[in-house]
């Protein structure tokens, strides 16, 4: 965890932001609430380059492969969302971008420049699994993973019927898949970011909707940035202009323990058996009581073979050729 007795350089002030976390964490509101404070370049386009781009075209130290992933990021809607002018940046990014960090900081840095902004931010996700990656070709990058409670995380991505434990499951993920699910991205990003501890801070989704200014004192002085709660209640950009968001609560279903209401008692210890461990290091209480907890065979086997296999899954992806099967129609979303 970051701590605040470190002193800011005024370079700091100008230093590119990444938001983290699992999906469905919060990582948009806490972007939004980022760009409604000042400051921050406006840009809501996605930029997979770690998690789709490089794999399915290969290494961009090769100009070939570089010429391919251009060519295909140049036809995505994150491309059309930047306003830049394609062939202005596909000769910069032709000659700079040897690097997924590269990439991402000559898009990035046109898109801030063409807006006068002083510094910029990244959304996505699944760049809490690629924070080393980001860092190690962006040195001075930071980043900021918020993180829900897993079983809000569990019920969510169950409602969205997109998650499949495996790909031979026709069926969406079951409620202890997704719970699992959120416990390797949770527990990857923090293993990530020990290596970095002055540049990596964590914030709880809960914290930002319950006491936001109390989450927004701490990243002002992570981010050495003014995340002034009165302007970003007047600007509301993205998220914060919808329901449910930090700044609109009054008169609204409130985000946060929709686990309480809308899952079984049996579901929440299936829940609490399989991540109770991850759910009390993330400062949540636990409902179950310990001798309901006790792990049954199937349990245990899914409890230690679902994250091995999303581990060898992503590590196939990425150094084998099996990545060039990545399929790009995200790009499009």
């Amino acid at each position: 965890m970051y701590s605040q007795q470190n002193s800011f350089s005024s370079a700091r002030s100008r230093c590119p932001v990444f938001v983290v976390g699992c999906h469905r964490s919060g990582t948009n509101l806490l972007y939004d609430t980022l760009l409604s404070a000042g400051g921050f370049a406006i840009y809501r386009g996605y930029l997979p380059i770690h998690k789709m781009l490089i794999p399915r075209f290969g290494s961009l130290n090769k100009i070939q492969n570089r010429k391919r992933v251009i060519q295909a990021w140049i036809r995505s809607k994150g491309f059309r969302r930047s306003g830049l002018d394609a062939g202005k940046l596909s000769t910069n990014l032709l000659a700079g971008a040897k690097n997924g960090g590269e990439f991402i900081r000559i898009v990035m840095d046109e898109i801030a420049s063409s807006q006068n902004a002083s510094r910029w931010g990244v959304y996505d996700p699944d760049n809490v699994l690629y924070m080393h990656e980001i860092k190690s070709e962006i040195p001075e990058a930071l980043f900021i993973h918020i993180v829900r409670d897993g079983r809000d995380i569990a019920l969510s991505l169950k409602k969205m019927g997109e998650f499949r434990p495996f790909p031979w499951n026709r069926k969406s993920g079951s409620i202890r898949a997704t719970a699992l699910y959120w416990k390797w991205m949770v527990e990857a990003g923090r293993e990530n970011g020990k290596a970095i501890p002055n540049d990596y801070i964590e914030v709880n989704f809960e914290e930002l909707v319950a006491e936001p200014q109390n989450a927004l004192r701490k990243l002002s002085a992570f981010l050495d940035h003014d995340l002034d709660y009165e302007r970003i209640q007047a600007a509301k950009l993205g998220r914060l202009r919808e329901p449910n968001s930090s700044f609109q609560m009054e008169g609204r279903q409130n985000p946060v323990n929709r686990w309480k209401e809308s899952l079984s008692p049996a579901q929440v210890a299936d829940i609490e058996t399989l991540v109770g461990d991850c759910l009390q290091n993330s400062g949540y209480s636990l409902t179950t009581p310990p001798d309901q907890r006790e792990p049954r065979l199937g349990d245990k086997v899914m409890k230690y073979t679902f994250p091995a296999f999303l581990t060898v899954k992503r590590w196939v992806k990425i150094n084998t050729p099996a990545g060039m099967m990545t399929n790009l129609s995200a790009l499009e979303r």
